[in-house]
């Protein structure tokens, strides 16, 4: 039995630890506190590694990852690890996303609430002995206008909850249907119309290069006098210097913060000193009940992905269950076979790649199966690690279209996938089929309809056809030592062009190949491995 090594390196409930602790595949093994260095010196021969939001994974920790394969973030926010340094690896990353939502929604609703009626502040003066009534007045939410700014777990709870204390919620996320927002009972509109309408703002969106400072002088602009902003999501949302000058002004009446550009703030910073502003350390997750759920979650994916293959909750990957796995195999390994092969027979780089699903494949997720068709291509160019969480960024960085089709009708086979590869000078088509949705074949190649097992080497020559093609093929490998396993033989029209493709027991030498060019009627052969 192989043996996977995960690291811990952030403090995780120890419902986790034992989960993970209890499968005997996993040898697990704790170290907190790290500075990216110090990880960096010991996170080599790690399979895994498990984090919350103190470790800090940077590009420097990933360049020295040679073994890992994935990051588990017990949690919501990945804005800890450099996600485009762990793509370009090929390392999947996980969240666990729901186990702390209702926790940190009910957080955000507590923050309203407290920043509405001033309670730390009262509380504050009263436990001084003072009974100043008449200075805290404060403000009801019911019947205020809510504008929640990203609809993903966390705001679709804080909006049910808001609908509760009988306010009226907005929302805005550019994901979500009209429809979609009915259902949930918010009305949705456009990120301009939430500033404009609403008297509390909180936003729930994850920290990204759109999202940072969305929050800014010119937001808040368009937003009500003595609006109240919440964000207990991701420190960098709210522009913090747009917001002092704003709630220095009066223009915002108030505003309840759990997160930070910079955490801790610096004990001096404008924020804390504030008499309209409320503070928590970044305790929206920070509940009992939801640190073990997400240790537990957390702990599942990983070892269902080291174990199963199976990819649930990944940020840079879509999402595969074990059961979609078995089903998507057979696609996967196909499409994998097929970008091979178009790579073999292409002459420059691609420039553009069609992935078109045919028959029952066509209600299939074709994004996996995508990954599949260019590992399998760019392998054929480039001399690094390459698998499906990082052949679709690589793919981007080059420069290369991708495009998606699915045709449902029916064909000759009931699943198809067909590749075509365009280049800066040529373009080509390979397909293939499932039969009984198990077995592999090439159906295709550039036009020519053929029908063999994508399995092993083979000999692909273009020719004319005419007699004598063939036996003299097969006369030259013989006299060769080069065994023949299988033929398979297409042609556009007769007396037109053909081609042989040809599989054989194993790869034969250069001079070989040359020979087949020098035929007559053979003009072009090309070694192929799948």
């Amino acid at each position: 039995m192989e043996t996977y090594r995960v690291l811990l390196s952030d403090t995780l409930s120890a419902k986790g630890i034992e989960l993970l602790r209890a499968n005997p595949a996993l040898a697990v093994d704790v170290r907190t506190g790290l500075s990216p260095a110090q990880l960096a010196e010991i996170i080599a021969p790690y399979h895994a590694l498990v984090v919350r939001s103190a470790t800090k994974v940077t590009r420097e920790v990933i360049d020295r990852a040679h073994n890992l394969k994935v990051i588990g973030r017990a949690g919501v926010g990945v804005d800890n690890v450099d996600l485009e340094a762990a793509t370009r690896r090929g390392i999947v990353v996980m969240n666990s996303p729901s186990g702390n939502s209702v926790t940190t929604a009910e957080h955000a609703i507590s923050m309203m609430m407290a920043m509405a009626r001033h309670i730390p502040a009262a509380d504050a003066s009263t436990k001084c002995g003072k009974w100043e009534r008449d200075r805290f007045i404060g403000t009801e939410v019911c019947g205020k206008t809510l504008g929640v700014v990203g609809l993903g777990n966390i705001g679709r709870i804080v909006a049910d909850r808001a609908a509760g204390l009988k306010m009226k919620v907005i929302g805005y996320d550019p994901m979500l249907t009209a429809a979609a927002g009915t259902r949930l009972g918010v009305e949705l509109v456009s990120l301009i119309e939430l500033y404009e309408r609403a008297d509390f703002i909180t936003v729930h969106t994850p920290l990204t290069d759109e999202t940072r400072g969305m929050i800014g002088d010119a937001a808040i602009a368009r937003m009500k006098d003595g609006v109240r902003i919440i964000n207990c999501a991701r420190g960098g949302i709210v522009d913090e210097a747009a917001l002092v000058r704003a709630l220095r002004s009066g223009k915002v009446a108030g505003a309840a913060l759990d997160v930070f550009e910079r955490e801790p703030p610096p004990p001096d910073h404008p924020l804390l000193k504030l008499p309209n502003v409320i503070t928590t350390p970044h305790l929206g997750a920070a509940t009992g009940e939801a640190q073990v759920q997400v240790a537990i979650d957390i702990a599942q994916q990983v070892t269902d992905f080291l174990l199963h293959g199976a990819i649930r909750q990944a940020v840079n990957i879509p999402t595969l269950t074990a059961k979609e796995l078995e089903v998507l195999g057979p696609h996967l390994n196909l499409g994998e076979k097929l970008g091979r092969l178009a790579a073999q027979i292409i002459h420059e780089a691609p420039s553009e790649v069609t992935v078109a699903l045919g028959g029952e494949a066509a209600n299939l997720n074709a994004e996996p199966i995508t990954a599949a068709v260019l590992k399998g291509l760019l392998s054929g160019f480039l001399d690094e690690t390459l698998n499906y969480v990082n052949a679709p960024f690589i793919a981007r960085e080059r420069g290369i279209h991708v495009v998606e089709t699915r045709a449902r009708e029916s064909t000759d086979y009931i699943n198809t996938l067909t590749l075509t590869v365009r280049t800066p000078t040529e373009t080509h088509e390979v397909a293939g089929a499932l039969i009984g949705n198990r077995a592999l074949r090439i159906i295709r190649i550039d036009g020519f309809h053929v029908e063999a097992v994508p399995e092993g080497y083979f000999i692909l020559c273009r020719n004319a056809d005419v007699p004598g093609v063939v036996g003299a093929v097969g006369t030259l490998l013989g006299r060769s030592n080069v065994n023949i396993a299988g033929l398979a033989l297409g042609r556009d029209r007769v007396g037109g062009m053909a081609i042989n493709l040809v599989q054989i027991d194993g790869p034969p030498s250069p001079s070989v190949l040359e020979e087949l060019r020098a035929l007559p009627a053979i003009s072009s052969a090309t070694l192929i491995k799948l």
